[in-house]
């Protein structure tokens, strides 16, 4: 495609905002507007910036309430849909799938988040597991915050050594930061087990076996994951192999409590100061001290900023479905290289 691709972003909340930055980065990518519902906090501060990303109005939405503030607008939603190529469907779990027959009757594609079903896409897609799969589809789903970096690691151990299984704990941050839908708690609570990242896994990548159990606990900033993963030969899985796989990951964050990383806290911190928007990362950590052999299987633990981390690989997504890029490699850099991820490592 010889002019760049254009995007537009539905759903200007927590990870639409994130959407909307990241596609602005890429250097083929058009950011053609966002769009919402209400003058949200985040549409207030979208103004307040000095309205960076033209916004238009969904069905339903009262302009007076946005003109009352001084928030321009440039028009409706069909008219965003009439002007872009793709739409990065962000917008609350369920209204997707409502959504996308207005894609469908403008002949746009999209890519919804992990709170829609499956059936609303083609493709359950994930950048690093099956690119391939997404080229020149009409619609992709993405896997949850914790399903996608849970993968990269997965992935990347199954193509280095071939994995047959996998068993995971989540320990799972209640809510976002601001949200207070949750209520003001001081428990944990379990899921049925198997968690749904764990069944999700398997759709992804249906050779490998996997099963998990999910704890919600009353933080905020990142989900821990804990994954014991078995070769597919019964061969071992060394501590060294392990850490040399997730060092090679551009994604992947190899950090250790003896530098000072002694949470989720000490991630998000460190993301401030850098001086990251938001403090957002848009790689996982792995803690190095958490590698450990089990026998012949191997055991690790990361972190997740689940606010950020699956901004790469919509954007993956993008140019799977456009083909932009024909393979996982060439996809993956180059939203890497626009993102500036392992810039640490440069």
């Amino acid at each position: 495609m010889d002019r760049k691709v254009r995007v537009g972003v539905a759903g200007y909340g927590t990870i639409g905002q994130r959407l909307a930055d990241g596609v602005a980065l890429q250097k083929d990518m058009e950011l053609v507007g966002v769009a919402d519902l209400a003058p949200t906090l985040a549409i207030r501060a979208l103004k307040e910036k000095g309205m960076p990303y033209d916004l238009y109005l969904v069905q339903g939405a009262d302009k007076s309430k946005f003109d009352e503030l001084g928030i321009p607008t440039k028009g409706s939603f069909d008219d965003l849909l009439g002007k872009v190529d793709i739409m990065l469907d962000s917008a609350p779990g369920g209204i997707g799938a409502k959504n996308k027959v207005l894609y469908e009757k403008a002949g746009v594609k999209a890519i919804f988040q992990g709170g829609e079903k499956n059936s609303v896409a083609d493709v359950f897609f994930h950048g690093y597991a099956n690119y391939e799969k997404g080229l020149d589809k009409s619609y992709l789903k993405l896997t949850s915050c914790n399903t996608t970096g849970l993968i990269r690691t997965v992935d990347a151990l199954d193509r280095a050594v071939g994995l047959s299984k996998v068993a995971i704990t989540i320990i799972r941050r209640v809510a976002d930061p601001g949200d207070y839908h949750r209520g003001l708690t001081n428990a944990l609570q379990i899921d049925k087990a198997p968690s749904h990242q764990a069944v999700d896994l398997m759709t992804i990548m249906p050779h490998v076996e996997a099963t998990g159990i999910l704890v919600h606990t009353p933080v905020t900033h990142g989900h821990i994951i804990t994954v014991l993963a078995s070769s597919k030969d019964g061969s071992k899985v060394t501590k060294e192999k392990a850490l040399e796989v997730f060092e090679n990951h551009p994604r992947i964050r190899v950090v250790s409590i003896d530098e000072g990383f002694l949470g989720n806290a000490s991630l998000f911190k460190y993301a401030r100061d850098l001086g990251n928007p938001r403090g957002d990362m848009y790689e996982i950590g792995l803690w190095r001290d958490s590698i450990v052999e089990s026998g012949n299987d191997i055991m690790y633990a990361i972190n997740i900023p689940q606010e950020s981390v699956t901004i790469p690989e919509t954007i993956d997504g993008i140019r799977a479905a456009m083909h932009m890029q024909s393979t996982r490699e060439e996809g993956t850099n180059k939203t890497n290289e626009y993102l500036n991820i392992a810039r640490w490592k440069k």
